[in-house]
């Protein structure tokens, strides 16, 4: 078992690397979705070292240390509502061991994410999202796309798992 001290020292060097990636998003923006993703990892290298209820505790704490530190906080919505959060379902769904559930529930986050960051965004800030493709559209190619990322997301997962974490301790 990690003591203590090693526990709250992984999880504040795992916020602050949230913090910059959320910071790069700011500063690269053409990078902009591979920070967001790179944000989105080390909730889940906290659950996996430390277990779901630190998992919570850094996603907040990550979310507000993003909150104060990012000069333009409308960038930090996007992980607030969707990078943040899907290490923590992402764990609640692979638990249950049923993957077409888990799939068709990790789609249906996908969406409710995604339409929820739309009306934020339009409603909330009125910001205009423009596209050529009618909205519709851009819906599936964003499943499309996030189950790219969740594959990605697991490889990446596991090879912190096979590499990192045996040698950590």
């Amino acid at each position: 078992m990690k003591s203590k001290s090693r526990q709250v020292a992984m999880g504040g060097v795992f916020v602050a690397l949230t913090v910059l990636a959320l910071l790069a998003v700011s500063y690269i923006p053409n990078s902009k979705l591979f920070f967001y993703g790179l944000s989105s990892l080390f909730v889940s290298f906290v659950v996996v070292d430390l277990g779901i209820r630190a998992g919570w505790i850094f996603y907040l704490a990550s979310s507000l240390l993003s909150l104060l530190l990012v000069a333009n906080k409308l960038l930090v919505i996007p992980y607030l509502a969707f990078f943040g959060l899907y290490g923590l379902v992402k764990y609640y769904l692979e638990y249950m061991k049923k993957p077409v559930l888990e799939y068709l529930l990790k789609g249906c986050f996908c969406a409710i994410s995604q339409a929820a960051l739309y009306l934020v965004f339009t409603r909330l800030f009125a910001q205009n999202i423009e596209s050529q493709i009618p909205i519709y559209y851009l819906f599936f190619i964003l499943l499309i796309a996030f189950f790219a990322y969740d594959y990605l997301y697991t490889r990446f997962l596991s090879f912190y798992i096979y590499s990192f974490r045996k040698k950590s301790g």
